[in-house]
């Protein structure tokens, strides 16, 4: 008997593995006796300047891995900050590990390395900065006379304010001196080549990581504005409240803006996304004889409104055939339960589902993490209401109280991959093959 489940977990599998941070790096990265080019950047080996590697994120110590692999004893040094456990060895280039969700000591200690490197660098030297998502809460660093722990609840704060990734990350840039462009303004008049793997619908450099290397668009005024329009301002810290206010008076120097000439000799260059990822899925399905088509990589919204439209377009389909989803949808905890959008997601599909044959759904996250638990996600079927119903295991009762990870550790269904070291959102497969 086919094992449709087994299927889409393998059909996942290779959409992560095609967004691999070492895969990326050696698509973008060439190296020969005399030079190596980096997204079309052209270095001579033996030029008078260094070759530094910096960068920030949960994908990469992946990423500077592979660089070391391929460029040797051209790198001088470097300091890559990442998620805890999410650490890869490597010679050349240091390797911190901090918190994430919220930035930390660590963090701040490794930002610290970061700067300095960057406050040495010259006009004949050269920047590789590696960045992918997670990197605003790790490049971590605070302004003069407020503290981390202020920091770090504003954060708090803002993620569970109903404010989006764009506005949270206008927010960041404007306490911080390394995120919004000023990580690239440090280093100037170094050349600079950004690598970035994207974790932000729609793929806008500025806001992944909050764009350290990336002109910025937006002002303290509109940080100000969104603090307000959340119900964040009144509450906000006064030492943070007053940064903003004197960057709105003037009295701060805003972030560099496109065509600032301290930004002259960057370079900024995506290099993975959740497009990617989902073409690689689409063609492993292709290639096992399963239609599949695209549906989109700006899936965004309520995981449950989500789960409905994914299940209403499965039911309508009248031939077998696979949908494929990317993105990432947003889920507002209402109960005590444990879980993530990708397993709350699937859970929902779940209830839809039920006494529907030949229908399969898969919810994962690309990173092998959906929210706090060691699960990606989850798959279901027509039949994984009553199957858990018949063992005692209430879906309705999982889905009130917000408890997927439990409903499926008990019933079966989830999809657990470890820690992947890379992070470009969401895939959801639903699947009609019967």
């Amino acid at each position: 008997m086919t094992d449709h489940r087994q299927i889409l977990r393998d059909a996942f599998l290779a959409a992560v593995e095609r967004v691999k941070p070492d895969r990326l790096i050696r698509d973008h990265i060439t190296a020969g006796p005399d030079a190596w080019s980096v997204a079309g950047e052209r270095v001579a080996c033996d030029g008078p300047g260094r070759l530094m590697v910096v960068g920030a994120g949960k994908a990469s110590g992946l990423m500077a891995h592979a660089l070391e692999a391929l460029l040797g004893a051209h790198i001088a040094t470097g300091a890559v900050v990442v998620k805890r456990g999410h650490a890869v060895p490597c010679r050349r280039i240091e390797m911190f590990e901090a918190g994430h969700p919220y930035p930390d000591a660590e963090g701040l200690a490794a930002t610290a390395r970061i700067v300095a490197l960057c406050r040495t660098a010259g006009p004949d030297d050269c920047f590789i900065v590696l960045l992918s998502g997670g990197g605003s809460a790790l490049l971590a660093d605070v302004p003069s006379g407020c503290t981390l722990a202020e920091l770090a609840d504003l954060s708090k704060a803002l993620v569970t304010s109903g404010a989006d990734i764009h506005e949270i990350n206008a927010v960041r840039k404007h306490l911080s001196g390394v995120k919004g462009g000023q990580l690239a303004r440090l280093a100037a008049p170094a050349r600079v080549v950004s690598l970035i793997l994207s974790d932000v619908v729609g793929d806008p450099l500025d806001v992944i990581a909050s764009g350290p290397t990336v002109p910025d668009p937006s002002t303290f005024a509109d940080a100000a504005e969104i603090c307000r329009r959340h119900g964040v301002w009144d509450r906000m810290p006064r030492a943070l409240r007053r940064v903003l206010e004197e960057g709105v008076a003037g009295a701060r120097a805003e972030t560099p803006k496109p065509g600032d000439p301290a930004l002259s000799r960057c370079t900024n260059r995506l290099i993975g996304n959740n497009r990617l990822a989902l073409e690689a899925c689409r063609a492993w399905l292709t290639a096992r004889g399963v239609e599949a088509e695209i549906v989109t990589d700006r899936l965004d919204g309520d995981s449950e409104a989500a789960a409905g439209r994914m299940v209403e377009a499965l039911c309508a389909l009248r031939r077998p055939r696979a949908l494929l989803f990317g993105g990432e949808t947003t889920l507002a905890v209402r109960g005590p339960g444990l879980g993530g959008r990708n397993q709350h997601l699937a859970l929902k599909a779940a209830c839809l589902l039920r006494g529907r044959p030949g229908l399969t759904l898969l919810a994962a996250g690309t990173d092998g993490t959906d929210g706090p638990t060691d699960a990606a996600g989850a798959v279901v079927d027509g039949t994984t209401y009553e199957d858990a119903a018949r063992c005692g295991i209430d879906p309705e009762a999982a889905l009130r109280t917000f408890d997927a990870y439990r409903f499926f550790r008990a019933a079966g269904g989830h999809v657990i991959t470890g820690p992947t070291l890379t992070n470009v959102m969401d895939v959801a497969i639903a699947w009609r093959h019967g």
